[in-house]
């Protein structure tokens, strides 16, 4: 990244203390400013001062659907911001869902979905690809 780009914002939400220490130290080291929150709550407020360039966001948190949630209250907010969510929903519960067709998308809220555990270079290629 060159001194005249400016750094993109990632809002980081996730209820695993591991994940959210582990992908802020990656983005931060890719060039990224991490605006990080634990859930739903904290995501809000965060949102309340800052706009963020995409956001991650963990399916289930305080809730087995806080992830919904909050995609739907970003959406709202600014249907621009890409989201990405990063669950292990498949492996916890057995539940297979994608956010591939429109008619996915359009209750999702989510532009992508990636099963935990996600290796970096996987996330890296998506955000790159949603914000350009």
């Amino acid at each position: 990244m060159s001194t005249c780009e400016t750094k993109k914002t990632v809002l980081l939400v996730d209820d695993d203390p591991d994940f959210l220490f582990q992908q802020k130290t990656q983005l931060e080291a890719a060039g990224f400013t991490v605006l990080e929150a634990n859930s739903v709550k904290d995501a809000l407020a965060i949102l309340a001062k800052a706009t963020p360039d995409i956001a991650l966001v963990d399916l289930m948190m305080e809730e087995n659907d806080a992830g919904f949630q909050l995609c739907y209250k970003l959406k709202k907010r600014d249907k621009a911001i890409p989201i990405i969510m990063v669950t292990s929903v498949a492996s916890e519960a057995g539940i297979e869902f994608d956010a591939v067709t429109d008619e996915e998308r359009s209750w999702v809220k989510a532009d992508v979905l990636l099963t935990k555990p996600v290796r970096f270079e996987q996330l890296k290629r998506e955000i790159d690809r949603l914000l350009n």
